[in-house]
């Protein structure tokens, strides 16, 4: 932690834009602090945002403060901590035994960090900023400013890369990232992945894109191919028929419908594929399976019977996901344009391999407890089955 704590102080000389402290160790609590330097009265101190739940609470400190702060959460609490300067980007990760894997790669800023203390809402996309894919897809005007009618879909385009934004330390460096996309449709967080990770971030990425509208596919071909994103491809096909023999390092799947999201998951588990972000839509498979004779009174109402097996669903992949070797997150994100559906399900494969004896008794648990859960409520989830088969 001494050398965490040095490059810690030796970045907050070279000129701070931000950190992220991520990745709790437990649950509940505290899920995510953000750090950015403000100029109040003449001093220079640094806000520490802390995420918990839905609230966010802010405090100020001074540079020695942030480090030991830093150091501090680190060393207990959460696992992983992304910092970037006007010079240089920052990754740390932090394991069970104390060890810290830090890696680090120079960058250049033209632009100096914002040290206002009331300012607007920072988007990771620059509301003034004019970008060819959201100006033809209607989100942007051609001066850059954003379309009144289409500011939702704005603040949601810059939610999924705050997400993105998160998972970055848990993406491979030196090599190409390998990503699927899910049920891409028009793309709008697909272009927008793309152009955030390579674009903006500078990896090294390669995303396909799948859907089953061949007219949205050539759309989506024909505006990447205007960009010039060579590494960005869209193919028509089903999710269930879709196979890759190439590595995969994170799939995303948004709004698939029912069982597809399913599919996905199991597709990603398959692959080994390091992160997953999922945000299912019309959860209608366990409403039609459920006969818990404890909970039929409460059943005996249709709507609160089919919102409980969608919750439920969730609830299930999630914990069928940590069976398969992945932690796993159920966080708000939110409302697509189209369904109110506002839960994503984050899942990062652990580094411990299956033969590991913790790991293999801890899988074991969630199987007994998965099959537990679905004896009491009569249900068989298709996760269940198809990681089963």
């Amino acid at each position: 932690m001494e050398r965490l704590k040095q490059i810690v102080e030796e970045c907050l000389d070279q000129g701070l834009y931000q950190m992220i402290i991520s990745h709790p160790r437990g649950k509940g609590g505290i899920t995510k602090i953000k750090v950015r330097p403000v100029m109040i009265r003449g001093e220079l101190l640094y806000q520490e945002s802390r995420f918990e739940g839905i609230k966010v609470f802010h405090e100020n400190r001074t540079a020695p403060e942030l480090a030991e702060s830093v150091i501090r959460r680190m060393d207990g609490g959460f696992r992983q901590l992304e910092i970037h300067t006007t010079s240089r980007q920052v990754t740390a990760l932090a394991g069970k035994k104390g060890n810290v894997t830090v890696k680090t790669r120079n960058v250049e800023r033209q632009k100096a960090p914002d040290l206002s203390h009331n300012r607007r809402k920072q988007y990771l996309l620059e509301e003034s900023v004019p970008v060819g894919f959201l100006q033809d897809l209607g989100v942007q005007n051609r001066e850059g400013k954003i379309v009144k009618s289409k500011y939702d879909k704005f603040r949601q385009i810059n939610r999924f890369l705050e997400f993105i934004e998160d998972i970055l330390p848990m993406l491979p460096m030196g090599r190409t990232i390998k990503i699927v996309d899910f049920g891409c449709g028009k793309s709008y967080l697909t272009f927008a992945m793309y152009y955030y990770l390579k674009i903006l971030k500078q990896y090294d990425v390669d995303i396909t894109g799948l859907d089953l509208k061949a007219d949205v596919i050539m759309t989506c071909n024909r505006l990447s191919h205007k960009y010039g994103y060579e590494k960005l491809r869209f193919i028509q096909g089903d999710i269930r028929e879709f196979e890759r023999e190439e590595p995969v390092d994170m799939v995303v799947c948004l709004h698939a419908c029912d069982t597809a999201t399913d599919h996905a998951l199991a597709k990603a588990v398959s692959w080994g594929a390091g992160v997953i972000l999922a945000v299912p839509c019309c959860q209608h498979e366990l409403n039609g399976q459920m006969k818990c004779q404890a909970l039929a009174e409460l059943f005996s109402y249709g709507l609160v019977k089919e919102r409980t097996a969608a919750l439920f669903t969730d609830a299930l992949r999630g914990q069928i996901m940590e069976s398969a070797g992945y932690d796993t997150q159920i966080m708000e994100f939110i409302d697509m344009e189209h369904t109110p559906k506002n839960i994503m399900l984050r899942c990062s494969r652990r580094k411990t391999g299956s033969n590991d004896p913790g790991e293999w008794a801890y899988r074991a648990g969630k199987r007994r407890d998965v099959e537990g859960l679905m004896e009491y409520l009569q249900v068989r989830p298709t996760l269940y089955t198809l990681l089963q088969e």
